[in-house]
């Protein structure tokens, strides 16, 4: 498998980098992690428009799925070779009616399944594409989840935004790489089920057996450094931050 960070900051795009966002290719089949804001810009550094194979929204704030209404005017309103056949969109319960409210102005209720195949998730394993993948709910003040993604032997985890919860350890349970999201300061923040820290990720990661971490969804007003050094304190292996355009080999 090939990741590349499409986009991770946290809450709202930083100067450096669109928000959430992560490009899973294997096989010549390419999969989406979340499509936040500026993220569609960034995505056509990586990969055509109309190449994405699948879309997997691990929940509906603005800063993971808001880029969807964008992609949506660029499928729908698609003149050039005719509109193209519906892209699988996996997220949570209500994911259309989200997207159709957020941007407000479609020619009809059911415009956005037009151009996205919706497929509701929840606690499971399937396919998607080449991937075997399993969601579990993670702890988020909305419905949310993580995933694990396994292919040819290999495993990725991505936490999407969660606080400390053991269906997060069982994810990523023995991963290869585990792509953890790190939005708080240990000793600053203290809110539980909403966002994890840079300890608690690397705790998490040392819980888990992963053998790397990356830590992504860092907001810009939070010090990248702090969170690093948080994390290598608790956890032995290799820990790094996600950076827009880095690819990882899995």
């Amino acid at each position: 498998m090939k990741l590349t960070v499409v986009g991770c900051s946290g809450s709202f795009p930083s100067a450096e980098s669109a928000c959430s966002s992560y490009l899973v290719e294997a096989d010549g089949f390419r999969l989406l992690l979340d499509m936040g804001n500026g993220a569609l810009g960034e995505l056509q550094r990586h990969c055509g428009l109309y190449d994405l194979d699948a879309i997997f929204l691990s929940h509906l704030h603005a800063d993971h799925c808001i880029d969807m209404c964008a992609y949506f005017v660029a499928r729908y309103y698609r003149h050039d070779g005719g509109r193209c056949a519906p892209v699988p969109v996996y997220g949570p319960e209500g994911t259309e009616q989200r997207l159709t409210t957020a941007y407000a102005d479609t020619p009809s209720a059911s415009s956005m399944s037009e151009v996205f195949d919706f497929h509701t998730v929840k606690p499971s394993t399937f396919e998607i594409g080449p991937f075997t993948v399993h969601t579990e709910r993670v702890a988020h003040p909305v419905e949310a989840y993580g995933i694990r993604i396994e292919h040819g032997g290999r495993t990725l985890t991505y936490s999407g935004d969660t606080g400390v919860t053991g269906s997060l350890d069982e994810l990523a349970r023995d991963s290869d790489l585990f792509l953890c999201e790190a939005a708080f300061t240990h000793g600053k923040e203290n809110i539980p089920d909403l966002h994890l820290n840079g300890r608690e990720a690397g705790e998490t990661a040392a819980r888990a057996g992963a053998r790397r971490l990356v830590l992504t969804h860092i907001p810009p007003w939070t010090d990248p450094q702090v969170n690093l050094d948080d994390a290598r304190a608790v956890y032995d292996g290799p820990v790094e931050l996600a950076a827009s355009g880095v690819s990882y080999e899995i």
